[in-house]
């Protein structure tokens, strides 16, 4: 009996990978309930979409790419993140900016400065790499709007750096808090008035 249990559960554990199916990331990860799920984060999670991946104690939580491919193979899911991310960002749903929130971003953020050479954060003191999910927060007259784009370069905490809107593809100009993390518009402006887009 029990070598039939263990046949059993080698044959399901063997044909996990054989019904993997492609899934999608969110443009905007967000979870309701501190717990993040393959269905929080993916399109097409099917029936994984309810397994548990990570549990957010903060406003977000940061994901390693490859540790979430993993994941979502255990779970029989594909990911193959063809944009090559390196972090993926889950946060609260209550945060999650509607699609007026996107707009009134990309109105009201500024031109890209013309870049200039700047010295590249080194790995320790570096908050964001290049690829990295971020998180960006447009604050100016008691309008707060946030929205979800990639990095094009590195950045130190309080360095400007260039954020690609993936919907829209635009660039925003903003200036890192933290991993993750950062703010554009006026907020942005009067946080690091010396420094441009941080080296690439």
């Amino acid at each position: 009996m029990k070598s039939l249990i263990l046949g059993a559960v080698a044959a399901l554990m063997l044909a996990g990978p054989a019904f993997a199916g492609p899934v999608t990331l969110k443009a905007n990860p967000v979870d309701d309930d501190g717990q993040v799920t393959l269905g929080d984060i993916f399109d097409g999670a099917g029936a994984a979409a309810n397994v548990v991946v990570g549990n957010r104690a903060g406003p977000s939580i940061v994901f390693e790419a490859a540790q979430l491919q993993g994941m979502a193979r255990q779970a029989g899911l594909d990911w193959a993140n063809p944009t090559g991310l390196r972090r993926v960002v889950v946060r609260h749903a209550a945060a999650a900016p509607g699609a007026s929130a996107s707009a009134g971003v990309e109105m009201a953020a500024a031109a890209p400065a013309r870049p200039v050479t700047t010295r590249a954060p080194g790995p320790a003191e570096r908050v964001i790499a290049r690829n990295d999910m971020v998180e960006v927060l447009y604050e100016a007259g008691g309008v707060r709007l946030t929205i979800t784009g990639r990095a094009e370069g590195n950045a130190a905490q309080g360095q400007r750096l260039a954020i690609r809107n993936l919907q829209s593809n635009r660039i925003i100009d903003a200036v890192a808090t933290g991993p993750g993390q950062a703010i554009a518009g006026p907020a942005a402006r009067g946080s690091a008035p010396s420094q441009q887009f941080a080296a690439r």
